[in-house]
């Protein structure tokens, strides 16, 4: 039997203890459009951009008073990862810290990772989200979608978009967001094959070059609006794919055998390597998946959000 002064211990460690879990969803781009270039060498882009369920999950708890403090402790199911400041969901907690002014104490953040690492689908971002809107809610700070992202943009260029997700036209340097007509439902194959890409050596290739192709941006806007994944799928365009398919063959064979099999639409997310297929489908999508998975070990069937 419990005495007074157990629980008023009890409670006492659970007022200094507080717990936020986030599903932190990957992102594929149904278009990515590469329009200049800044003066600080960042480059202007224009992306339709969509969440799927594919998602880490990402819980931060927050100690204050009862034990020695700690600062900010990340661990990670993927041991390969690393868990100090080159990782982005910890920079996240370290810049929210200095932001707001507030003491961490102890601060544990544990990410089970499922979305593939450097693979195009903003795995790193989303985790970053995800511990800024942990954060927010943990300490009360009330902080707006706006101040978020903004603290967001500071970490990297898709953080923004993954603290709003949803289907979005990002635009600047990604951080200037305008939601779209939510996209028709739809199953997705994401298949990254073993390799990783160099996003700067992809725009230094963009710089020096005319892409012979360019998305329709306004049309798959309009597909959208009208809800037709047919149309949707017709339009899905990456002027990163023109040139890392140049250099990596399996981007346009993965692409080719999602069609083959049922997807409606292929195309590389982001700057690669994982491609992605649509189905309207779900045991088209699961057939194409498992014979994926055959020769690509991180082969996943998701669906849109």
């Amino acid at each position: 039997m419990m005495t007074r002064e157990g629980s008023i211990l009890e409670s006492k460690q659970a007022a200094a203890r507080a717990q936020q879990t986030v599903q932190a969803h990957a992102k594929i781009n149904l278009t990515l459009d590469v329009t200049g270039r800044r003066e600080d060498g960042y480059h202007l882009v224009e992306m339709v951009m969509q969440s799927v369920a594919l998602h880490d999950t990402v819980t931060v708890t927050v100690t204050r008073g009862e034990t020695p403090a700690r600062g900010i402790v990340l661990t990670c199911s993927r041991p390969d990862l690393p868990t100090d400041a080159r990782n982005l969901a910890y920079r996240a907690a370290a810049l929210f810290y200095e932001q707001t002014g507030i003491d961490p104490e102890t601060c544990v953040i544990d990410i089970e990772k499922h979305i593939p690492v450097a693979a195009g689908l903003a795995g790193g971002s989303t985790d970053a989200a995800a511990v800024l809107r942990a954060l927010n809610a943990l300490h009360q700070t009330a902080l707006t979608d706006d101040a978020l992202c903004a603290l967001g943009l500071r970490l990297g260029a898709d953080v923004p978009y993954c603290l709003r997700g949803g289907t979005m036209l990002a635009e600047g340097i990604g951080e200037r967001l305008s939601p779209l007509p939510p996209m028709p439902h739809a199953w997705v194959v994401l298949c990254k094959p073993p390799f990783a890409v160099s996003t700067a050596e992809i725009y230094r290739q963009i710089d020096a070059e005319e892409l012979a192709h360019r998305p329709d941006t306004a049309g798959m806007i309009a597909a959208l609006g009208q809800g037709d994944l047919a149309g949707v799928a017709a339009r899905l365009s990456n002027v990163m794919e023109q040139v890392t398919a140049r250099q990596h063959s399996e981007i346009g064979e993965i692409c080719a055998c999602l069609r083959e099999n049922g997807a409606a639409g292929a195309r590389m997310s982001g700057s690669g390597p994982t491609v992605y297929g649509l189905f309207a489908d779900e045991r088209r999508a699961a057939a194409a998946a498992e014979l994926l998975r055959r020769r690509f070990a991180d082969t996943f069937l998701t669906e849109t959000v």
